[in-house]
């Protein structure tokens, strides 16, 4: 579905309203949940960014911080948060529908990375993409997040946990630099 001017506004301001929320400062320690709301918000604005883009080399350096955010970001949460998060809500339902949606990411993520910019359909791919996320983080937001911050599940030790993996993952992700 298209998106028109007043319709893209009207998200962009909901999205603005929704990140004022700010997490804990950078290099502070986070619960899990802080962590993974600023990895929203950051590949948000990834998205948001790419919109207004129009040369082909900005495009494919974008696409590549946003692929490689949310390759480590779905990791951390399918290997740590949600093996907890089910765990402790018991909420099979709600986590295999976050799953099956990292699916479909990773397929477009894999598809927009064979891809170059200017080629048929890369920017819709990229578009596409950001539609689905978005969705995605409602849901988690509005529905698995709340659930289990009503458990006792250990949201700092979690968020360490998180932290440390992510780093892991982007050095081992992250494409190498030539200097």
């Amino acid at each position: 579905m298209a998106t028109t001017a007043k319709t893209k506004a009207q998200k962009t301001a909901a999205r603005a309203a929704v990140s004022k929320s700010k997490p804990a400062p950078k290099g502070a320690p986070q619960n899990a949940i802080d962590l993974l709301v600023a990895d929203h918000r950051e590949v948000d604005e990834y998205f948001t960014a790419y919109e207004e883009l129009t040369s082909d080399s900005d495009k494919k350096a974008l696409a590549q911080k946003i692929c490689l955010a949310l390759k480590v970001h779905t990791e951390i949460e399918e290997e740590l948060f949600y093996p907890a998060a089910r765990n402790k809500t018991g909420d099979d339902d709600l986590l295999d529908e976050a799953v099956v949606e990292h699916m479909g990411a990773k397929n477009l993520i894999a598809e927009i990375e064979a891809m170059q910019p200017g080629q048929p359909l890369y920017d819709a791919k990229v578009k596409v993409l950001g539609e689905q996320v978005r969705h995605h983080v409602e849901e988690e937001e509005e529905e698995l997040f709340p659930e289990v911050r009503e458990t006792n599940m250990d949201l700092d030790a979690i968020g360490a946990k998180l932290a440390a993996r992510k780093i892991e993952l982007i050095a081992l992700l992250a494409p190498a630099t030539t200097a």
